[in-house]
């Protein structure tokens, strides 16, 4: 059975972001698909501070009281994730940003290539596009493929209870928990179908520092 990991990036556990992924995971699990939810919870999440020790050790980040290695641990089960967050000044919470920073970082590359992803954002009225914009990047770096839906991907609403009555919002919830299920589902058919899984080439990281000419400023 395939498994969807949904993170939850809001300091309020049972909030506007969780009611959102509450209806996408109530419709996963209609259409047969496990689901499990991680909240990041209140205290205080360590950033990215570059020291390079999980290059050094494998893939496990130096900051081990969090849940970013056990994620790491886990990835071999999970075949998509969704990551959700309230809108903070147009953007998701630093909370989720630094998660997935030191995740996407630690763990060894491709490691989630060719893995399903989505974004949900819940604001009060304005920001969610440029949200959900930021964290879209991170699937785009990692070889994930994005499952779309109606519209973009965010509910709206100050208590969970105003987002019970964003009918739009919820609906857009349930079609991209049905698009995902469906994609997961042609995936494993293609599997057993001997479809094989596509072949990197060895990764190439260039920067833009030249050597300048003689008389060239």
């Amino acid at each position: 059975m395939a498994k969807v990991l949904l993170i939850n990036g809001s300091p309020h556990e049972k909030g506007c972001t969780y009611a959102a992924l509450q209806e996408i995971m109530h419709t996963l699990e209609q259409e047969g698909i496990e689901t499990q939810l991680l909240w990041l919870g209140k205290k205080a999440l360590a950033d990215c501070i570059s020291c390079f020790t999980c290059k050094r050790n494998g893939g496990t980040c130096v900051f081990a009281d969090d849940d970013v290695n056990k994620v790491i641990g886990m990835a071999s089960e999970i075949d998509a994730v969704i990551a959700g967050s309230p809108v903070y000044d147009a953007g998701p919470t630093a909370r989720i940003c630094a998660f997935l920073d030191r995740l996407f970082f630690a763990m060894p590359e491709n490691l989630f290539a060719g893995k399903l992803a989505a974004s949900v954002v819940s604001c009060r009225r304005g920001g969610a596009t440029a949200a959900f914009d930021r964290l879209n990047k991170y699937w785009t770096i990692h070889n994930m493929h994005i499952v779309g839906s109606q519209y973009w991907n965010q509910v709206h609403g100050l208590h969970s209870e105003d987002v019970a009555k964003d009918e739009e919002g919820l609906q857009t919830m349930r079609t991209l928990a049905k698009n995902m299920a469906w994609l997961l589902k042609s995936i494993e058919a293609g599997r057993a179908a001997h479809v094989p899984f596509p072949e990197y080439e060895e990764h190439i990281s260039t920067n833009f520092i030249t050597t300048q000419h003689p008389g060239i400023s």
